[in-house]
């Protein structure tokens, strides 16, 4: 009986680790549904730039209240998951504190993680006072509506949960070691806890300590397993992908263009004197590719990676000139839509264990063409990103399909083009009429 502490916490453990292989395997298995994008080019270069963005969270400061509040629950999550290495081994093997015979180094450390919990404690409830009392403009789009606003909550809630059972569990610890109770191993007190958790418990038996120590320890555990589970259905996705979005980050200019391969082909047929327009293509030929994309399928497969990173912060959204005239386009919307289509997708795939269409499209059930012709292609939203998505690259696409595939652009658009055709220029003048101008003055 002594053990069947130590198999529970084994069975949770592998079924924890099982359900988020499988989920991370369903987000692999969804973005390789986009167009295969080779961007493992210029190593040196992504490697600095992932550095900079996930790792040192370079674009953080833009804001500094919200960088530095970010900065806290993020070195805090990083670090502190350290001691739930302990936590696990103690789980696995019945032992407790294994670490512990590091002495001092070991109070240090654990003191060291308590400061990180504390700070990580404040910045959550900090951000949810921005969210639910103070409503910053940002958070409070329209798509953020429903899910996206509890989703958020939940997480921050979650966090101060988790960091408030490990410095409880740490108060309950040192109390024990303080009645000399055999199992728990002297370390002494704990930095934060020490004057925190202790004093709020001190007055418990030393039954009720370890009811108290053993159900934060479970809570902590527990919960953080979950939280690693319940990272897949939130935005919090990020944690993990912002490394590798960061990496495939484009390095081009902003503002450069990608050429469609499949219309290089066509102009380099019209401008080819020997060419023949009537030959039918060659056996065993792939078919032309779909001008733009209608849907995920037509994406490359960084763009999925885009949408699945997506932190929901709102800063493209914030920066997009079309949404602050009152325009119907989000950058932020745009990646959440396209994550929506993906997963709808991969729901499909799923049940039937193969993709059949479902008669829906990213173009038209989840992204209006509103919002596409809504876009300036500014590359504000690109350059507010913190982690290096770009929702213009989406846009554009979608808006090569439009014009390309359905003959469909505003007025204005088509207007334009039909100048450029006839005249050269933008503009309804002929040719020879270009220089009247300058005779009127």
């Amino acid at each position: 009986m002594q053990y069947i502490d130590n198999i529970i916490f084994i069975i949770i453990l592998g079924f924890a680790i099982w359900f988020f292989s499988r989920n991370i395997g369903r987000i692999v298995r969804n973005i390789k549904l986009g167009r295969p994008n080779n961007r493992h080019d210029r190593p040196a270069e992504r490697w600095k730039v992932m550095a900079r963005l996930a790792l040192g969270q370079g674009k953080m400061g833009v804001k500094p209240v919200a960088g530095i509040l970010h900065m806290f629950v993020y070195v805090g999550f990083i670090l502190i998951n350290i001691e739930v290495m302990e936590i696990l081994i103690d789980g696995i093997f019945g032992t407790h504190r294994i670490l512990s015979f590091l002495g001092g180094f070991y109070v240090g450390m654990i003191s060291f993680f308590e400061v990180l919990a504390l700070l990580v404690l404040i910045s959550c409830a900090i951000f949810l006072i921005r969210r639910n009392i103070v409503h910053v403009k940002r958070f409070m789009k329209r798509e953020m509506k429903g899910w996206p606003w509890k989703d958020a909550n939940y997480i921050l809630i979650m966090e101060i949960l988790l960091m408030t059972a490990l410095l409880t569990m740490n108060g309950a610890d040192a109390l024990l070691q303080q009645m000399g109770n055999e199992h728990y191993v002297d370390t002494g007190s704990f930095l934060i806890s020490g004057w925190l958790t202790e004093p709020l418990l001190s007055g418990l038996s030393e039954s009720s300590l370890i009811l108290v120590e053993r159900i934060c320890w479970w809570f902590h555990i527990i919960g953080i397993l979950f939280f690693l589970n319940y990272l897949y259905y939130s935005k919090h996705l990020h944690i993990i992908l912002a490394f590798p979005n960061t990496y495939f980050s484009k390095l081009e200019p902003m503002g450069e263009f990608n050429n469609l391969e499949s219309v290089t082909n066509e102009v380099k047929l019209m401008m080819d004197p020997n060419a023949d327009p009537y030959a039918t293509p060659a056996e065993g030929a792939a078919e032309p590719e779909t001008f733009g994309a209608k849907d995920i399928f037509d994406l490359n497969q960084v763009q999925l990676l885009n949408a699945y990173t997506c932190t929901e912060c709102g800063r493209c959204t914030e920066q997009c000139p079309a949404n602050m005239t009152g325009k119907l386009l989000s950058p932020r919307r745009i990646m959440m839509a396209t994550r929506d289509r993906l997963e709808d997708v991969g729901k499909v795939i799923d049940e039937k264990g193969k993709w059949e269409d479902d008669g829906k499209s990213l173009m038209f059930d989840y992204i209006t063409p509103e919002e596409l012709w809504a876009c300036t292609t500014c590359n504000a939203c690109v350059q507010a990103c913190p982690v290096g998505i770009d929702p213009m690259s989406i846009i554009v696409d979608m808006r090569r399909y439009l014009v390309m595939e359905q003959s469909q652009a505003p007025q204005e658009l088509n207007v334009m083009m039909s100048n450029i055709e006839n005249n050269g220029a933008p503009w309804p003048y002929g040719q020879q009429d270009r220089m009247k101008w300058s005779e009127e003055n």
